[in-house]
C-alpha cells in the first residue's frame, strides 16, 4: 500500500473495501506485482510527454551474410555452418520459441491466433502446422526438439487446450512448454494508471521484447538449462512459412559467436512497413519504418538499389546465455515504446468508460532492441517467398489470403524443384492448390524422395491437392 501512495497511485484503493476478499486478495497480488520502483520514471519519460525519437547519429547500412555465397570462400563457410547448425541440432542444443499471444480478432476469429486454421487445403491450423515442422526436423537430426511457446493470460488457458485435446499433434507432450506474457499497466495521459474494474488494473501485453524477462519469471531458462539448451529459434506465430529451424542460420550464429542474430529480407519497396537493419557507433539497431529519415530510406547505392534494403521480420537465433545475462536482476532494460490506445477502463466513479479516442497510453518493449545490447550480432539473409507469409489481416497485404496463395507457391515450386509440371495462369500465378503436409515434407529433399515414391509427374489445371 506505502508504494502505491508513494507512487501518487491512491485513486487504485478508492474502491478496495467494496470488494469481497477473494477479490481483494486477487487485486493486491496484482498491484503487487507491479514494478512500483520503475512506474513513476516511466510516466515522467513516455506518458506525461511525448518523447522525441532520438535515432543513433551516423546510421549506415548493417551487413549481412547473402543468401547465396558471393564466392568459393563464403560457400566453404556456408558448409561449415550447415555441419555446426546441424550437429547442434543433433545433439539436443536447438529448441523452438514461438511467440502465441495474440487473439485471431484482427482476423474475425475467436480465439489464439495459433488455432487459426491456416492451411490452403486441409484446413490445418498455425500451432499444427508448426508441430508437424517440429516433428520432421526432429526427424531429419535424429533428436526431439523442444518447443517453448508464449502465451498471454488471455489465451493460456485456450491454447492449453488446444494441444491436450489435439494429442499435442503428434508431439511428445513433455516436449511441449507453455509460459506466460508479462503484463504492463494501462495508464491515463495525466499520469494514473487506468483501472479496468474497481477490483483490477487495466493491463496490456508489455510486448514481444518481454518475452525474454518472461523466460526468466516462468522458470524455462532453467529448464532450459537443465536439458543442455543453447540456441533459441524464435519466431511468430502469424507466419506459417518460417521455417521453425535452420541449420545454416544456426550454424552461422554459433561460428559467428553471435549472442542474438537476425533473419533479414530485401524490402520491396523504401517504405515497406517493415523495421531497418543499420548499424551505428559498431552496434546493431532496428530502426522503424515509420522513424527512418525520408532521406536514408531513398537513399540507392551505384547500382540503383536502396541502400537501406535489409527489413527485419522478426525471425531470431539467440543464445540462452545471453538472455540469462539480460535478465539476471529480474528486470530487463530494454527501449519502451509508446502507444496512444482506445482503453476501455472505469472512470472516478467506478462507472464504465468505452472511449471513442485515444484516452491513454500502453507501453511495450520490442525483442529486435535486445540486438544492440549484444557483444556480438549476426544477420542472414533469406528468400522472402520462402519463408514469410504474414497473417496479420483478412484480407489485403499480409493477409490470410494472401498467407495461402504464398504457401500454395512455395509448395507449387518446390513441385516445379523436382520436374513435376505446375499449370500457372496467364499472370504466372499457380492454376491449382496444392499443399504439402509439413510432416511428410519439410524441405527440397524431403520433396524429391516424396515425389519420387508417389511418381507425381504433373499436376491438372484447376485440381485441390493435399499429400501427407
Amino acid at each position: 500500500m506505502q508504494r502505491i501512495q508513494t507512487a501518487g497511485q491512491e485513486h487504485l484503493l478508492k474502491f478496495f473495501e467494496e470488494l469481497p476478499e477473494d477479490k481483494q486478495s486477487a487485486y493486491l497480488d496484482e498491484l503487487a506485482s507491479q514494478d512500483w520502483e520503475l512506474l513513476p520514471a516511466l510516466i515522467r519519460e513516455y506518458v506525461l510527454q511525448k518523447p522525441a525519437i532520438a535515432l543513433p547519429e551516423n546510421l549506415e547500412p548493417a551487413p549481412y551474410f547473402p543468401l547465396e555465397p558471393r564466392n568459393g570462400s563464403e560457400a566453404d563457410y556456408y558448409a561449415q555452418a550447415d555441419v555446426a547448425g546441424a550437429e547442434a541440432l543433433s545433439s539436443g542444443k536447438v529448441a523452438a520459441i514461438t511467440v502465441a499471444g495474440g487473439q485471431g480478432s484482427r482476423l474475425g476469429f475467436d480465439g489464439p491466433k495459433g488455432t487459426y486454421p491456416i492451411a490452403p487445403v486441409s484446413g490445418k491450423t498455425l500451432f499444427q502446422y508448426f508441430a508437424e515442422a517440429l516433428q520432421s526436423a526432429s526427424r531429419k537430426y535424429n533428436t526431439s526438439l523442444h518447443w517453448y511457446i508464449m502465451t498471454s493470460v488471455i489465451n493460456d488457458k485456450a491454447t492449453r487446450d488446444f494441444f491436450a485435446g489435439n494429442d499435442y499433434f503428434g508431439l511428445p507432450a513433455d516436449r511441449v512448454h507453455f509460459f506466460t506474457q508479462g503484463f504492463m499497466p494501462a495508464i491515463g495521459y495525466d499520469g494514473k494508471l487506468l483501472m479496468a474494474d474497481k477490483g483490477a488494473l487495466a493491463l496490456s501485453p508489455d510486448g514481444h521484447g518481454g518475452t525474454l524477462l518472461a523466460l526468466r519469471k516462468s522458470g524455462m531458462l532453467d529448464d532450459m538449462k537443465a536439458r543442455g539448451v543453447e540456441y533459441l529459434s524464435y519466431f511468430q506465430v502469424d507466419n506459417p512459412l518460417v521455417p521453425v529451424v535452420d541449420k545454416r542460420f544456426i550454424g552461422l550464429h554459433i561460428l559467428e559467436k553471435s549472442e542474438m542474430s537476425a533473419i533479414t529480407l530485401a524490402k520491396t519497396n523504401a517504405h515497406e512497413k517493415v523495421g531497418n537493419f543499420c548499424v551505428a557507433n559498431g552496434k546493431l539497431h532496428v530502426i522503424e519504418y515509420s522513424d527512418l529519415p525520408e532521406a536514408l530510406a531513398l537513399a540507392t547505392d551505384a547500382n540503383g538499389k536502396l541502400k537501406f534494403i535489409a527489413g527485419s521480420p522478426a525471425i531470431h537465433v539467440i543464445s540462452r546465455a545471453f538472455v540469462e545475462r539480460l535478465t539476471s536482476g529480474g528486470r530487463l532494460e530494454l527501449d519502451w515504446h509508446r502507444a496512444d490506445k482506445k482503453i476501455k477502463c472505469i472512470d472516478s466513479n467506478g462507472s464504465a468508460v468505452e472511449p471513442d479516442s485515444p484516452n491513454g497510453v500502453k507501453l511495450e518493449s520490442f525483442i529486435f532492441d535486445a540486438l544492440k545490447l549484444a557483444g556480438k550480432t549476426m544477420i542472414f539473409e533469406a528468400d522472402r517467398k520462402e519463408e514469410f507469409a504474414p497473417t496479420k489481416n483478412a484480407t489485403g497485404v499480409d493477409s490470410v489470403e494472401s498467407c495461402r496463395l504464398m504457401m500454395i507457391e512455395r509448395d507449387c515450386r518446390r513441385l516445379e524443384r523436382c520436374g513435376v509440371t505446375v499449370p500457372r495462369k496467364a499472370d504466372g500465378s499457380a492454376d491449382c492448390a496444392v499443399e504439402f503436409s509439413p510432416k511428410a515434407v519439410w524441405d527440397d529433399e524431403d520433396a524429391r524422395n516424396y515425389v519420387a515414391r508417389h511418381n507425381i509427374s504433373c499436376i491438372e489445371p484447376g485440381a485441390s491437392l493435399y499429400w501427407e
